[in-house]
């Protein structure tokens, strides 16, 4: 039975969705410097579902982006008007197609960087 103690301990340690998630230091700082250090960037706020937290994805100029749990769509309206960046729902307007490009961009530097390792 003790492998039934262990999963109950941790499904009640795991944060559960639609509960606020606590903010850490690390992911204010993480999305901070995300802003300050590169143009354009544009928050989409992801909203809550039954399998997932709140999170907010940071876009920038380029398509390069991060993607954070944060405690609510508040928070993350909150923190886009803060930092002076437009915010949007992103159920409501899609992602960008610089986002697109951008992974896009990676998969073909990762497959040519492999393929001159060969």
């Amino acid at each position: 039975m003790g492998w039934l103690r262990d999963r109950t301990a941790r499904l009640r340690r795991a944060p559960r969705p639609g509960r606020p998630v606590p903010i850490d230091h690390q992911t204010v700082t993480h999305l901070t410097e995300f802003v300050q250090t590169r143009r354009g960037v544009e928050a989409y706020i992801e909203m809550p579902t039954t399998l997932t937290q709140t999170t907010v994805l940071l876009v920038a100029y380029d398509g390069e982006w991060t993607r954070r749990r944060v405690p609510s769509p508040e928070w993350a309206r909150s923190f886009a008007k803060h930092m002076e960046i437009p915010g949007y729902d992103a159920a409501v307007v899609g992602y960008p197609q610089r986002m697109r490009d951008y992974n896009h961009r990676q998969k073909l530097q990762a497959r040519r960087k492999l393929a001159d390792e060969t």
